[in-house]
This record gives C-alpha cells, structure tokens and sequence, in this order.
C-alpha cells in the first residue's frame, strides 16, 4: 500500500467509496460504519471525516453510485423496445433483476434516512428523479392531454407497486422462488395498470 502522504483527498474519497460499497454489498447497512471503512483503505476515522462531513455524506454518495447503476441498467433496457407498455415491461424487469442482483446495495437506497430536519441534496434528488422520468417519458403517449403533474403522478404511483412487489420479495416477505417469479408479478401488475390507464382515455 501506498505512504498515507501519496493520497490526495480524491483518492482517499474513491478508496472509501470502493470500501464502503464492498461492505456494504456483503453485510448490508448494518456491516457498515466509518471504523470498518477506515480499518479497509488503512487510515484514522478522522482522516475519512476529512473528505467526509459524516457518515451520512458518505453513505449518501454510496447510494448515489448505487442509483447511476440503476439508472443505467433501466436506460438500457428501454434501447431495443419501441412500444410504451413493452418499454415500460422492459423497465420493471431491469429493476427485479437489478434488486435481485444487488439486494444490500438497492434496500440501502431505502433503508438510510437522514437526521430530522437534514434534506437530500439536490444532487441526489435528481439521481432520484431521473429514474421517474424515464417511466413519465413511456406513459406519456399513453396520458396524450394529460397535465406533467398528472403523468409524474402515475408514473410514481405505477413504480411504488412494482417497488413494493422487489421490497416484499429481496426480504423474504414474499413467497416467490426466484427472479422470475417476481417478474411474472411486476409484468401482471404493469400489465393490467397500462390496460387501466388504455381504458380510463376518452375516446
């Protein structure tokens, strides 16, 4: 290992983070704290407070990284689908299969909450919102006359049931076998709301 005087601030920031994602993806949030990190990359607890505010920011920017590998898996998934239900099929099974694949890291997204009063930054928020969007861009067609509200309204509302559906199944709170039970699922459930929306437009 390199002299602790050979890493610039950056390089202690990416070691943490490398760190931190594999404890995390072994032992979950609960196997993570800032000694056990600290212990991995061999610095002080106070060197990582140094590039870190807390264990918050770094844990945030955990979570940050988790969600540009989300994003990047549902974005490719939408590249060989044309029609918007088959997108949006398309998108739900990036997701189980991302969930599945990756269980510590995706419930972390959900299971770390900031102290009261402390918001998200906007940095984060939008790593966040950008996943919604690619659902609002699918059901848009599907929602022609329909108010940006309205269209971000369902998209959130569509993605909380197939959200809900990963959530019961990676903690074993559903009783599915395997991946592809859940997607049977999350297709059944995406399915009938498109129909729902398809018979709820005017004609």
């Amino acid at each position: 290992m390199a002299r602790r005087s050979d890493h610039t601030k950056e390089q202690i920031k990416e070691m943490a983070l490398s760190a931190a994602e594999k404890l995390v993806t072994r032992d979950g949030l609960q196997g993570l704290s800032a000694r056990k990190i600290a212990h991995e990359i061999g610095y002080t607890v106070g060197t990582l407070y140094l590039v870190f505010e807390n264990i918050d920011e770094l844990i945030s920017h955990v979570n940050a990284r988790t969600l540009d590998m989300l994003y990047e898996s549902l974005l490719a998934a939408t590249v060989s689908c044309r029609q918007p239900r088959t997108c949006i099929l398309a998108i739900g099974r990036a997701y189980v299969e991302f969930a599945t694949r990756h269980p510590h890291r995706w419930k972390m997204i959900f299971e770390h909450n900031l102290a009261k009063g402390v918001e998200a930054p906007q940095w984060y928020r939008m790593k966040v919102n950008r996943m919604f969007e690619l659902v609002e861009q699918q059901l848009q067609p599907l929602l022609a006359g329909q108010s940006r509200k309205k269209i971000a309204q369902t998209a959130k509302t569509l993605w909380c049931g197939v959200h809900g559906i990963c959530a019961l199944a990676v903690t074993n709170k559903l009783e599915v076998d395997d991946a592809q039970s859940i997607q049977t699922l999350t297709d059944s459930l995406i399915n009938h709301f498109v129909a729902g929306i398809a018979a709820d437009i005017p004609v």
